[in-house]
């Protein structure tokens, strides 16, 4: 399976699946730690508010008559108060200073929170929430005002509670949702985990099947073990595949047949006209026409050869004679046989043998002829410009370098990996031709072993390196 076609899908499953969940998980988390919050935090407080409530009431009816009798049932309601256990109950008087508490606490200390002075001021019950000055801790207070029965404050009955139970019932209950938050989350992402998976080994095999497709293996098919979507997928790749492979064939057959065909008409074309341009009686304008119909006859005659040697390539027929040669020898044949055109064409060639001895590689002769030919025609075409060309020979590792530069206009850095791609003309090309040439010399080395490397030089110009390994003389031995 392709990692990277793996992290994608995965990628994508995590932004539009977990991520939401996850989303949509916290929001649930925060709404219940809020609902919590407010809960716990509301009871003790109406708790403390009607408690308060009943007892102001109480005092202000029944009891607290003057100051002198607010201050002894004050002190008589301390001494007998139930709830010491659990609150801490204080009287203070109208400037926020305590009077009597259930804890004992020195009479006088000022009250920094805000609810004493709002009950006193208001004459309502007020709360407050903080930490208290003496131990840090978070309590609640409510303060609620003593009022005389003309409306006068004449003091304030204050409970205190800690909230150190309160936030931890909060807390637990938080955890205890965010445990079950996360459980659902795992529960999520394993029955995820499991449905990406059953997609991905399927979408990893039909996408290297189809880049074999791609790649030139026409006609092969995918086994088809799926009842959905990703069955009619996989049929219609299927399908897809034999059409092409149906018509690769009808190509390749019908590229061999015509090419056949044409052999014989150039073969006739081309003898005749070697024939009358021998010929003395013919006047120069004649004599020049004939030699632009030869000129153009051989261009058609290499052409259909190229298009037979891909018909072969394509259809398996393509054979090596391989046999214990000298390159440099083959090399220098082919610059022989294509110098009077780089002459004709107003092109001058430099040769650089290799300055060590090649030693003899397997490989066949009229194969890698062909293959220096081909890359000459190119280097003449499109580079005559620069009305040059260099070759040079070089040994590199365990490798043979055949370097054939020109000082053309080169090929456009972002077309490069597709000039030995079959019928691939460049989009800056006028020259005519049939755009197998390259993929030929491709395939030929390919067989060979090397390989063919296209590279724009600097200073203007391609640069196409053949690529040959060297053998040693105990598998040369073996070949003879």
């Amino acid at each position: 399976m392709n990692p990277e076609l793996s992290r994608g899908l995965r990628r994508r499953w995590v932004r539009g699946s977990v991520l939401i969940v996850a989303a949509a998980i916290a929001v649930v988390i925060f709404a219940f730690a809020v609902f919590f919050y407010s809960y716990y935090y509301s009871t003790v407080r109406t708790g403390l508010e009607a408690k308060a409530k009943t007892a102001t009431d109480f005092f202000s009816n029944y009891v607290a008559k003057s100051s002198s009798e607010y201050y002894d049932s004050a002190y008589r309601y301390t001494e007998t108060f139930n709830d010491a256990d659990k609150l801490e109950l204080q009287f203070m008087d109208t400037d926020s200073r305590l009077m009597i508490s259930s804890l004992g606490i020195t009479a006088g200390t000022q009250a920094l929170s805000t609810d004493v002075r709002q009950a006193v001021d208001t004459g309502r019950i007020a709360v407050w929430i903080g930490r208290r000055a003496l131990t840090n801790e978070r309590v609640m207070a409510v303060s609620a005002p003593m009022v005389y029965s003309d409306g006068q404050v004449i003091g304030v009955m204050r409970y205190l509670t800690s909230l150190r139970v309160v936030d931890r019932q909060v807390a637990m209950s938080i955890l205890t949702v965010t445990g079950i938050g996360a459980i659902i989350m795992l529960l999520v992402v394993s029955i995820n985990l499991l449905f990406i998976r059953s997609v991905i080994a399927p979408v990893g095999e039909i996408t290297q099947m189809s880049r074999r497709i791609a790649d030139g293996s026409y006609g092969i098919q995918i086994d088809s073990r799926y009842q959905d979507e990703m069955g009619e997928m996989v049929d219609a790749i299927n399908e897809m595949s034999l059409r092409i492979a149906h018509a690769e064939k009808m190509k390749t057959e019908f590229i061999s047949s015509i090419s056949h065909e044409l052999r014989t008409p150039l073969t006739a074309i081309t003898g005749w006209g070697e024939t009358l341009i021998y010929n003395e009686k013919l006047d120069a304008d004649t004599a020049g026409g004939i030699s632009i119909i030869l000129k153009e006859a051989r261009r058609l005659t290499k052409m259909v050869e190229d298009l037979l040697e891909f018909t072969r390539m394509e259809d398996g027929r393509f054979t090596l004679n391989i046999e214990p040669l000298d390159l440099s020898a083959e090399l220098e044949d082919a610059i022989f046989t294509y110098r009077e055109l780089f002459h004709q064409d107003a092109l001058e060639l430099f040769y650089r043998p290799c300055p060590e001895e090649l030693p003899m590689i397997p490989g066949d002769p009229n194969r890698l002829k062909q293959v220096f030919l081909n890359i000459f025609d190119n280097a003449a075409k499109y580079g005559r410009e620069g009305k040059r060309i260099d070759i040079s020979v070089e040994t590199r590792g365990d490798f043979i370098a055949v370097i054939i530069r020109d000082f053309g206009p080169g090929v456009p850095e972002d077309e490069l990996e597709n000039v030995k791609m079959k019928f691939y003309k460049g989009s800056n090309s006028k020259e005519r031709g049939s755009g197998i040439g390259l993929a030929v010399c491709d395939e030929i080395l390919k067989y060979h072993g090397g390989r063919l490397e296209l590279e724009n030089a600097s200073g203007g110009g391609l640069r196409v390196t053949v690529w040959l390994p060297m053998t040693n003389t105990a598998t040369l031995n073996s070949m003879l």
